[in-house]
């Protein structure tokens, strides 16, 4: 196959520009850390801001849910940036804090034995419709599945253990209802491995479970890539070692690469796919002006992890 590494240049260039003008200070940390060797601990202190006393996270972390409260939704956002950047330290005085505040029983749902995907007092502050709390608020493994590893590494008491098993049991049954709900398992399965807990799930049947999962959710139509919220190949993969690639995701990683140049903007951006659906107009071109960054970096890391393509 043909490099499109001289395509690709100038928009790895490009992108990098708005990252840098436009971004908040949390993602230029991550973006700093993953391209100019910035120190991990810069990704902890930008989350500073989002951390509530309880030890759980709001205040906009996730642009499109301004609660200032602790959610498990957005508390879930900042474990992922974390162990994304090298800097989720489980003997570290934040991730005890997280530990705290997950542990406190708030939003968990004991007798689902979930925690919840919405609040009710998202309805209170600006909002993507998403986050309007529906019945119980949960939605399925999202964000259980990557809290219950995260408390079993922590090594803290509770039902963790069972719920990290029934979830990889259902993932392997019938697959995962979203992208977003794949990468807690994603999250999940990486940060077991790391701390090398075994006896909980079966790794190898799980990853196995993981990439038939990605094959299964991952958009192939890529005109709806720039006009609808849908699944993605870098969604999962901002990186070439993935545990969870493998040989016969080329064909559709390559499609989407081939996208790319036709859904950046001229300021070297990308944008968002969706709406919010609320009557929130002011809020939500805020919130876009912060999620092109972060989507922006999404894109950049995918074009850096395939530059000659696959």
């Amino acid at each position: 196959m043909e490099s499109t590494a001289p395509q690709q240049e100038p928009m790895r260039e490009a992108a990098a520009r708005f990252v840098e003008q436009h971004a908040r200070p949390l993602e230029l940390a991550q973006y700093r850390v993953f391209f100019a060797k910035g120190d991990p601990n810069e990704v902890v202190n930008a989350l500073l801001p989002f951390q509530n006393a309880d030890g759980g996270f709001g205040h906009a972390l996730e642009p499109d849910n301004w609660n200032p409260d602790s959610t498990p939704i957005t508390t879930n956002d900042a474990l992922l940036r974390l162990y994304d950047a090298g800097a989720l330290d489980l003997n570290s005085g934040t991730a005890k804090h997280i530990a705290q505040y997950l542990l406190s029983g708030a939003e968990f749902d004991a007798h689902a034995m979930r925690w919840r995907f919405a609040v009710s007092g998202n309805i209170d502050h600006p909002h993507a419709i998403w986050w309007e709390r529906r019945g119980d608020g949960i939605f399925g493994w999202n964000p259980t599945v990557s809290l219950a590893a995260f408390l079993v590494c922590m090594h803290a008491e509770g039902p963790w253990e069972a719920l990290l098993t029934e979830a990889f049991d259902t993932l392997a049954q019938s697959g995962a209802s979203s992208g977003d709900e794949l990468t807690c398992f994603m999250f999940a399965w990486e940060l077991l491995t790391r701390e090398q807990i075994e006896g909980i799930i079966d790794g190898e049947r799980a990853r196995t479970a993981i990439i038939r999962a990605i094959d299964a959710t991952v958009c192939r139509d890529t005109a709806r890539y720039s006009t609808e919220y849908v699944t993605t190949p870098s969604t999962f993969f901002r990186s070439a070692d993935s545990p969870f690639l493998v040989e016969s995701f080329a064909p559709f990683i390559q499609a989407e690469l081939e996208t790319l140049p036709a859904r950046q903007a001229p300021d070297g951006g990308f944008d968002i796919s969706w709406q919010w659906h609320t009557d929130y107009p002011e809020a939500f071109a805020q919130a876009r002006n912060w999620w092109r960054p972060r989507v922006t970096l999404d894109k950049l890391r995918f074009l850096t992890a395939f530059p000659d393509g696959v």
